[in-house]
């Protein structure tokens, strides 16, 4: 009844409605428009445009990150193995639509239809793609400790990249990684000696960031699969 008494306090704000949403942690607005007695609104067609966008913005994120495959640059990291082998099968599937065979499909239109299934997937990060398949491989939440369901979500404020098994790195992510090696390298400088803890942990943040680096770099100079046209 609290939590309820306050999502109508919050609702008929301005703004409110989305506002209770995020305060209360409601996985779907529809569900703050029902504590608030306001289902249908207008702020939950708003959301739902928002999320209409996403979806389209992490397919063409997604089909991005093929192109650079099919060129040969390679994503990094802990779920790198995963991300390459849905690619090359949907390379492999390309590769059966030719321009010579009749009522085929627009090539464009045909890998949107083929990626979208691996897009549904992905969560932008500040410094990585999260691909949430499977959330009980997610650090994440293990990190978090918290219960794994149908509903469940990655967690960013708590993302670990480097060690999670669903998180992959590529070029775009290279600068903010470079710049996080120069910030630590000059907070190393400035901890004073005596200091032991702090800078064991400032030198391993760096080697940790150094580390990644050189798997973009790595990964990106892989032969890949470039194909002749594409």
């Amino acid at each position: 009844m609290l939590r309820r008494t306050l999502s109508m306090a919050l609702a008929y704000r301005p703004g409110g409605l989305l506002t209770a949403k995020i305060h209360l942690k409601h996985v779907s607005v529809a569900t703050t428009e029902g504590y608030a007695h306001r289902p249908g609104g207008a702020q939950g067609h708003f959301l739902a445009e928002v999320e209409e966008a996403e979806r389209d913005h992490h397919l063409e994120l997604t089909a991005a990150a093929f192109r650079d495959f099919q060129a040969g640059i390679m994503p990094a990291g802990p779920g790198a193995r995963e991300v390459i082998a849905a690619f090359r099968h949907v390379d492999q599937a390309l590769d059966g639509y030719t321009a010579e065979e009749p009522k085929v499909m627009d090539s464009d239109r045909q890998l949107v239809n083929l990626l979208r299934n691996q897009a549904q997937y992905l969560h932008v990060g500040a410094a990585n793609y999260c691909w949430f398949k499977d959330p009980a491989k997610a650090l994440c939440l293990k990190l978090a400790g918290t219960p794994v369901t149908a509903d469940s979500r990655p967690m960013a404020g708590l993302c670990d990249s480097a060690r999670c098994p669903q998180a992959t790195h590529h070029p775009c992510h290279r600068p903010t990684w470079a710049e996080n090696a120069e910030r630590t390298k000059t907070f190393l400088g400035t901890i004073p000696r005596g200091h032991t803890a702090a800078r064991e942990r400032a030198r391993a943040d760096l080697a940790r960031t150094l580390r990644v680096l050189e798997e973009i770099d790595t990964a990106a100079a892989s032969p890949g699969p470039a194909r002749e046209g594409t």
